[in-house]
């Protein structure tokens, strides 16, 4: 996975630019009101400061969209571009308006940043250590905090500090930022596979994976395309099928799934069951915890926790349910795997097939679906189609024909398998209609009063004993299915290739239930973070330390007031590096979910001493040492939880059609509000007081846990895709509920 690692290092250095600029200009305004005479401007010093925060606020409104259009990786150039512009601007800056001008063009590049470096990480890491990639532009974020307080601290103690060489230095980042997003990022895989660019995507999941096989993954991306649809929650018993799967829920042998191993005469049988798993016994009647909240626990939260409850324990990428199972794409035999998307040419009832994505945004040379179709009647078995490549699927194959059900199974990461499986029924008028089911299976835990753990491969070390797995699963239509070309018999997982089917997002997307639910967690989430008084403890940070005697130490140490205040920013920024290099070890292990429910009491806790430290009267010593406490604890677990989780979370809960434009609804959300809070703090220190403040941000805090406890999921080691798939069911459940 260093593939994966090392581009998310280089894409979370955009955020290290965007805390060197938060953290300069606080320093560098000392010194420019000083040469431009701002002391009786008071609003023309706010806009040098806050002409940053409006030009991230103004590109964000724009940027998922684009970014939907034309591609991750080139904003991430953009906004390195625009931080080097601005930085060579504001080194020349010859009066206050082109100043002015230079902060709106930094604004640009940090609303990029901050906007669209979590989606194309979420984009492009493993699902088993996601939480741990996306937490590094929080870190970066702060190195680059602490690196430009130490400079600008460093040339505050000269006779005559140059302000405009403190903002022209981030030229010097930004130019390293513009190389790595030109020369060593790569696009983000769903991104490219959403615009039927099979071939680049292989090659690039390849390279961030480290390995040849990605097929399970390309499938999984495929799938990702789609938006709503109907799913269903089921559950199978799975195993070898020369045993006898012994359960008396199991429905006839007509509805049994087969699945095949990589050598032939070698298959597992799964049986559909009902009332049995985790995941679907929570699905129809809700958890203990669900009843015990009086049923005000969102469904949704209660479905994700199911499925972690059960998670099997593994760090691989490859799914323990088969672990011996090859690709679903593997050639039988000695023959050479090839898995070259581009260079298929399939015919089609004596046609040629061209796909329509051979020009414009797709490939010039893609004419093939994504998995080949195979020719034949729907009554009839299987019959492979003697083209090379993917169609070469041999009698061996993962995928088979048994009694009119065939399926491929791959891992896609944190222990869930993808499927497929044929399913019939009958239509208005009698005739049989058939499909393709998308399946996402998922291993349930196991008592100890049931055989075994695991389905019994050949070559594993297993017990003799007869052994089945029980797994749960999310049923519902591929992506890329299409009715019209059933009418033809053909056959295929994937009937029609992206190419054919790709469009951009739409604004009727966002009212779909599942969308509509992650974006009232996002946005929800988002307003919380920013009014939980982290800006206002900033602010307060100073005037502590400089209480507990600080300044004083400083003083005598022949240090200004000006260039005190600096070094005590600085190490209050230091302070915060182990606390989040604590959150990226836990970001994957405990979870998203458990860390917010667990640090957010201790910022109640540090509010309210501090609320309690500013009415009660105290010795000064007494009061500046609790209050010092209080301050470092509240940054310390700030940072583990609320701080990272917001935009990872709204990173993950997302379909890749409408992820960049709802990433930037949430994004603007977080400017917005940031504003209110940042420019009402004076404002409310006048009305109600510092104990005022704290005390409302202490209350929005209960109000967040609330929320949290009550509406935010679990979302660790899980795909993307799977997490959207939940969304969807979640919230229709939340529909149906309401309706009964």
């Amino acid at each position: 996975m260093s593939g994966a690692v090392l581009v998310a290092v280089a894409a979370a250095i955009g955020n290290l630019l965007q805390g060197w600029d938060n953290a300069i200009i606080a320093g560098a305004v000392l010194y420019i009101k000083r040469e431009f005479k701002l002391e009786s401007e008071p609003t023309i010093e706010g806009l040098i400061v806050a002409m940053s925060l409006i030009g991230a606020t103004c590109i964000t409104t724009c940027s998922g969209g684009i970014s939907d259009w034309l591609g991750r990786r080139p904003m991430l150039i953009i906004s390195s571009f625009l931080y080097f512009l601005s930085g060579l601007v504001m080194l020349w800056s010859p009066n206050v308006y082109i100043l002015l001008l230079a902060r709106l063009l930094d604004g640009f590049g940090v609303g990029l940043a901050v906007t669209l470096v979590p989606v194309y990480i979420s984009e492009t890491a493993p699902p088993e250590i996601r939480g741990l990639l996306n937490t590094l532009p929080q870190f970066t974020g702060s190195i680059g905090m602490f690196l430009s307080y130490c400079m600008v601290f460093g040339m505050s103690l000269m006779a005559l500090p140059n302000w405009r060489l403190m903002l022209g230095v981030l030229s010097i980042p930004s130019l390293v930022y513009f190389a790595l997003t030109v020369f060593f990022l790569p696009e983000s895989p769903r991104w490219l596979v959403s615009k039927g660019r099979m071939s680049e995507a292989k090659k690039v999941l390849q390279r961030l994976r480290g390995r040849e096989d990605v097929a399970g993954e390309m499938a999984l991306l495929v799938e990702g395309l789609g938006v709503g649809g109907e799913t269903s929650i089921e559950e199978y018993i799975i195993g070898p099928a020369n045993e006898d799967i012994e359960d008396h829920d199991t429905s006839a042998d007509k509805d049994r799934i087969k699945l095949y191993g990589p050598e032939e005469g070698l298959s597992w049988v799964a049986r559909p069951v009902t009332g049995r798993s985790t995941l679907g016994l929570v699905s129809q009647h809700g958890s203990i915890a669900n009843r015990s909240a009086l049923g005000l626990v969102d469904p949704l939260v209660t479905l994700f926790g199911s499925v972690h409850e059960k998670l099997p324990e593994t760090g691989s990428m490859r799914s323990t349910l088969f672990p011996h199972f090859g690709s679903m794409f593997s050639v039988g035999g000695n023959q050479a795997r090839n898995e070259e998307w581009d260079e298929e040419s399939v015919d089609r009832e004596g046609e040629d097939y061209q796909s329509d994505g051979a020009g414009g945004d797709s490939d010039g040379n893609l004419q093939s679906p994504l998995i080949s179709r195979q020719a034949t009647s729907l009554e009839k078995d299987m019959v492979p189609t003697a083209h090379g490549s993917l169609s070469s699927l041999r009698h061996d194959s993962l995928m088979q024909a048994n009694g009119g059900e065939q399926v491929g199974s791959m891992g896609i990461g944190g222990g869930w398998q993808l499927a497929w499986k044929w399913s019939e029924k009958e239509g208005q008028n009698g005739k049989k209609e058939g499909g393709f089911k998308r399946i996402y299976l998922h291993q349930e835990g196991v008592p100890g009063s049931r055989r075994g753990s695991l389905v019994s491969l050949p070559g594993a070390d297993a017990p003799t004993d007869s052994e089945y797995v029980h797994a749960a699963a999310l049923v519902s239509q591929p992506a890329l299915y299409s009715k019209e070309l059933m009418k033809q018999h053909l056959v295929g997982p994937a009937l029609v290739h992206p190419a054919e089917t790709a469009k951009g997002p739409s604004w009727n997307d966002l009212f779909e239930p599942g969308v509509k639910h992650a974006l009232v967690v996002g946005v929800g989430i988002q307003i919380l973070q920013q009014f939980s008084g982290i800006n206002g403890v900033l602010y307060y940070t100073p005037q502590i330390l400089e209480q507990a005697g600080v300044g004083v130490l400083l003083s005598n140490l022949g240090i200004s007031s000006s260039s005190a205040s600096l070094l005590i920013s600085g190490i209050t920024t230091l302070l915060m590096l182990p606390s989040i290099a604590v959150a990226m070890r836990l970001m994957d292990i405990a979870g998203r979910r458990s860390l917010l429910l667990t640090t957010i009491p201790v910022l109640i806790t540090s509010l309210l001493i501090l609320v309690i430290g500013s009415v009660v009267k105290i010795g000064n010593v007494v009061h500046a040492a609790i209050s010092t406490i209080s301050v470092v604890l509240y940054f310390c677990f700030f940072v583990m939880g609320f701080g990272p989780i917001p935009n990872i979370l709204c990173a993950e809960i997302f379909p890749t059609r409408v992820r960049g434009i709802c990433i930037a609804i949430c994004a603007l959300t977080f400017w917005i509000c940031d504003i209110i809070v940042t420019y009402s703090l004076p404002v409310l220190l006048k009305s109600v007081g510092l104990a005022g403040v704290f005390g409302m941000y202490a209350v929005v805090c209960v109000i967040s846990w609330v929320f949290v406890f009550l509406k935010v999921p679990e979302t660790k080691g899980m795909p993307l895709e799977v997490i959207t798939e939940f969304f969807s069911v979640g919230a229709k459940q939340v529909a149906a509920a309401k309706n009964n």
